[in-house]
């Protein structure tokens, strides 16, 4: 739950400063991504958007189906190149960077379908994340004595997922929650600085959705989260703030609060009974 006390953020009992992001420039913003448009054929996905995020804000991305968001994901993390506009990370011009060097500037991202190697382990998959950020992914077959700090440092990752107890277990031996919490700590292994998820709590059952709710909300108060993400009540139980899309545009950006009261999001997407609800 979000409570706001002056200028800090209560979010599950964790007090983080809000961001000013009138004053938010390109040097001090976490991510920032200025006229973004991206258009195949005669179709504009993506028409000039802009936002910022702030060092260790959550932001949340929502909109309909067909908005734009995941396709805005694709171009920030250089899954796309953008037909036109810039994304910046720290203040860097990143724009057109394929993602393993996005990943080595410090942005990461989680996808709706997972990219886990269903016969490997647990720890194992995350090895190879703690492997590749340092350099040696090619030493996948080494010795195990050569691998302890790697392993060691996987399960550090795992414990702080809630994942240690299931390390030695194969990844298709998972339940559907457990491959996605397994996904953020894949991520989290790579130690970004920006973490994209998209649409995290996708397909889980209440108990799953909780239980992601819960690990979002405890990961590292200094990450940067951007959450694409169509549950309302995970959406208002994260984000600092929300940036709607619609066809591809900005629609509305702002605190949740005033999200929640924009009667344009409410035509256009979530129903004004789904925004009055508290």
């Amino acid at each position: 739950m979000q409570q706001r006390t002056g200028e800090y953020l209560l979010v599950n009992g964790a007090r983080r400063p809000q961001p000013n992001h009138s004053a938010l420039s390109t040097q001090h913003a976490a991510l920032r991504v200025d006229g973004l448009r991206r258009e195949f054929g005669g179709l504009t996905a993506v028409n000039g958007v802009s936002f910022a995020v702030a060092p260790g804000e959550r932001r949340a991305l929502i909109g309909p189906n067909g908005a734009g968001k995941t396709t805005l994901f694709n171009l920030v993390s250089g899954e796309l190149a953008p037909t036109s506009g810039r994304v910046y990370l720290a203040g860097a011009d990143v724009t057109g960077l394929p993602p393993h060097r996005l990943a080595a500037l410090g942005l990461a991202r989680t996808f709706q379908r997972n990219n886990l190697f269903p016969g490997l382990s647990v720890r194992e998959n995350v090895r190879l994340a703690v492997q590749a950020r340092r350099g040696v992914a090619w030493q996948l077959w080494a010795p195990a004595a050569r691998l302890a700090a790697l392993a060691a440092e996987a399960d550090d990752a795992l414990g702080a997922l809630g994942l240690a107890a299931r390390a030695d277990t194969r990844v298709r031996d998972l339940s559907y929650g457990e491959q996605r919490q397994l996904e953020v700590a894949v991520a989290l292994a790579t130690h970004p600085r920006v973490l994209l998820l998209d649409e995290p709590t996708a397909g889980m059952s209440p108990a799953e959705t909780a239980a992601m709710t819960r690990t979002i909300a405890a990961l590292p108060a200094e990450l940067t989260l951007l959450i694409i993400e169509h549950d309302m009540d995970v959406v208002f139980a994260l984000a600092d703030r929300i940036t709607v899309l619609h066809y591809g545009e900005v629609l509305a950006d702002g605190a949740p609060a005033v999200v929640r009261a924009d009667p344009r999001v409410a035509e256009v997407y979530m129903g004004s009974e789904a925004l009055g609800a508290e």
